[in-house]
This record gives C-alpha cells, structure tokens and sequence, in this order.
C-alpha cells in the first residue's frame, strides 16, 4: 500500500492534518482544487483560506471552551494557531487574525517541509487504495459530494451558511463611530479599542429592522431545504423571529458608551472588528446576510456612521456540507465502509475554524501514526478534543445530528462541584484543568 497521506482540501483541517502528519515523518500530498476550480466563498489559491470571519473566538483557556481548544493545539505543535498567533489583531478577549498573511504564512509554511507537496486539480471519487483524509470543508465539490453519498448511502446532508460584509476603514464616519471593545475587555489601550462601534437611537433601529424585513434576498433552488446553523444564522434570519432579537444579539448595547455622547445611552450599537494589520477594513460583527448586493448597500448605509461606507466585500450565503458522522465515522474518524479514508474539518459535523482545524490536527496524528505501525488512540474524551471527537463520532443523537461548536455541554460532568450559575466559574475551571491534564499525558504518550 502507498505509504504517503493524501489529503483532499486545503483549508484549515486539510492544513493542520498536513503539517502533523508531516511533523512525523510521513510523506504528505495535498490535493487543492484551487484555484483551478474556484468556489463561492473563495478568493485566492492559498491555503487555510479564511471566508466567514478573521475570528478564532475566545483565547480565554480557564473558562471558555474554544479558549481550551486553542491550549491543547498549541500544545500539540499545531501550525494554524501557531500563525494566528503570529498574525494577531487586536480584539479584546477574542483572537482576531490578519487574515490574508495568515493564510500565505500557512502556505509557506507547508510548502519550506521537504516531504509535502501540493497537488492542484479535483478529486472527483473515492479512493479504494492508499491513506486518505477527505478535509473539503462545507464548498465540498458536486462531484466528490456525489461520490460521498453513493459510497454512505445516506441522504447528503447540508444547511446554507452566510458570509459577513467588510466595509474600508476610511469610509466610516469617526464623527458617529467610536472605538471601544465591550466593557473595555483587553490588557492593552489597543484591545480595549479593538471594535468600532456605531450607535442606533430607537427610530434608527425600528428603520433598519424595517428595511431588513423587506430587503431582497437570495432565494433557493426549488426542492432545496435551507437550515441554519444558530452561530451564523443571517440577520434577517435573526430579524423575523421577532424585532428586538438583533438589540439581544449582534446589536447590543450593553457593556459601551459613546464617547462622542457619552450621556446618551444607545439603543443598539453595530459593531466592527478589525480585519487586518493595517487597519483598513472592518468587517461587520455578526453581520451575515442573504440580501442580494444591491440591498445590501441600501440597508447598511442606513446604520450611523456608515452612510458612505464602500465595501470590500458584500455578506452572501453558501451551501455547507457534512456528514452524519455518528454513524458514518469511528472513533479514528475512519470512514467504516473505507477505512483507507478519514475525514476532517467541518465536513465532519464540527462547526468553526478552531474546530475544524482541531480535527485535522486530530486525523493526521491518527493517519500517521497508522502509516508508521504505531497505532495511536484517540484523544482522550475529557479533553477538548476528545470531547468533540467523541461527540461526531457516537456522543451525538444520529436523526437529529447538526453541526457543532465546542462547549463545556460536550464534556463529562465533574464530580464534587455545584452546578447553577454560581458554580460555572469553578466548573469550567475544573473542566479546563482536567482537560489540560490528560491532553498533555496523551502528548507525552507519543514522544
């Protein structure tokens, strides 16, 4: 059998999986379609591309759960965070990635390894032979997506994701906007100023949920049924499950104050989070849309201080991809069918960039360590890692299975602590340390 690690995609999974995989000795192929076939959401050829947002989330490792994820894979030599670290913007608690020398960085980084090689074309089957990991991420191509459901014979499953606009900084009004992160959170002036902010009075606010109910959105091919993950649901979406939804959302006003107005508290605010290095483009926190372009200008040049905004990039909606892991996948995230073939990332049922990168960090120590003779178990369940793993793969009610993040629900309880709102600081706490723990004994069980 070929000893080399195919990997289909380039994303962030199909990147992680290289760089471990290659860390340990292995001869990696990546097969990237692009930019020979591009995709929606998709603008250059580089790898670990980042489309819906420049946001890890919370960096926040004692308390947060994609905080933890983030510890274990920089525990784990873990390229992709290794480079948002070296890539960070300024965002408060959250981890905030420039996200175009980002994705270069990775490239480059894959392409210095001498055993990694990247093939560009589509891989339109499954293979039979050889060790495959399949980390298409939600573009997955019709044809590769054709070949997955034959082989599964389960019904293809997708919901329909959005993308956030990005407005230039230069064309936002700082007369009417102000910098400030929620609750100054941040050690330095520049995280505590990393999010402009642009107020909304009551009428505002009424005007522009008006135009967002009536806008022009994009509409489905018929027979296709549209479900949205909660944690980038669009905003009209947002919208018409009732009016003061967004002001409770991505437009609160809490935890802010205008300080060109400081005595006039706003009844929601808009948020912007700084996109790159520079300083020129924001994007539009919590922002995403399926308004067709030219409502998309009309309605958020209705927000203060954007009135004459230009946009780098309009919001827009795809469709995304995954399987029903928990009865397709083992717990080496080997398809049971072909267990030659292991998938990763987002295709697998996990829901954002730290998680799919996890799981491809995940399925190429696996895939390595099966390639070298020296079988590796998976990471242990009261991990981060191990919590979601064991989650997609048998945690997970299979009729009801939809993508997800990472949460302390996913974790096994702790004994001897309280639950309720008081206990959650100590329980999560108590989860983290636990985590830390047997992640780093499963680390050191490698070396």
């Amino acid at each position: 059998m070929d000893k080399k690690l195919h990997i289909v995609g380039g994303g962030m999974a199909g990147s992680e999986a290289a760089w471990q995989a290659a860390n340990m000795g292995v001869d990696v192929v990546i097969h990237e379609m692009r930019p020979e076939v591009e995709t929606f959401a998709h603008q250059t050829g580089n790898l670990a591309e980042m489309v819906c947002s420049n946001s890890f989330r919370s960096d926040d490792d004692e308390q947060n759960a994609v905080g933890l994820l983030h510890w274990e894979m920089r525990a784990a030599n873990g390229l992709i965070m290794a480079m948002a670290d070296r890539h960070r913007l300024p965002a408060g608690g959250a981890l905030a990635v420039d996200r175009d020398p980002f994705s270069e960085s990775v490239t480059k980084a894959l392409l210095d390894l001498p055993n990694v090689t990247v093939e560009h074309g589509e891989i339109t089957d499954l293979p039979d032979e050889g060790h495959w990991i399949i980390a298409t991420g939600p573009l997955t191509s019709s044809a590769l997506g054709a070949a997955i459901q034959a082989e599964t014979g389960a019904e293809r499953l997708a919901f329909f994701d959005a993308i956030a606009p990005i407005v230039y900084a230069d064309t936002i009004d700082m007369d009417v906007a102000w910098l400030q992160s929620r609750y100054d959170k941040g050690e330095t002036e520049e995280e505590q100023k990393a999010y402009l902010n642009c107020p909304m009075t009551k009428p505002q606010y009424e005007a522009f949920i008006d135009a967002l109910l009536a806008a022009d959105k994009t509409e489905f091919h018929e027979g296709e049924t549209a479900g949205y993950f909660d944690g980038c649901l669009p905003i009209e979406v947002m919208a018409e499950r009732g009016r003061e939804t967004l002001r409770h959302g991505p437009m609160k006003p809490v935890g802010l104050t205008n300080a060109h107005k400081p005595e006039e508290k706003a009844y929601a605010v808009v948020q912007l989070r700084r996109d790159n290095a520079l300083g020129t483009l924001y994007n539009i926190v919590g922002f995403q849309t399926k308004m067709k372009y030219g409502a998309q200008t009309d309605v958020f040049r209705m927000i203060p201080g954007l009135e004459n905004a230009s946009f780098a990039r309009l919001g827009g909606i795809h469709r995304n991809t995954f399987l029903n892991s928990p009865t397709l996948l083992d717990d080496q995230m080997r398809l049971k069918s072909k267990p030659n073939i292991r998938f990763a990332g987002q295709v697998t049922g996990v829901e954002g960039y730290v998680e799919s990168a996890a799981m491809g960090l995940l399925a190429g120590r696996l895939a390595a360590a099966e390639i070298l003779g020296k079988p590796l178990d998976t990471a242990p369940q009261d991990s981060a890692m191990g919590a979601l793993i064991h989650h997609i793969t048998g945690g997970a009610e299979a009729k009801t299975f939809q993508p997800m993040n990472v949460n302390f629900g996913l974790f096994r309880p702790l004994e001897g602590l309280r639950g309720g709102r008081k206990g959650r600081k100590d329980r999560y706490k108590g989860y983290t340390d636990r985590a830390k723990a047997v992640f780093q004994e499963w680390l050191d069980g490698q070396s």
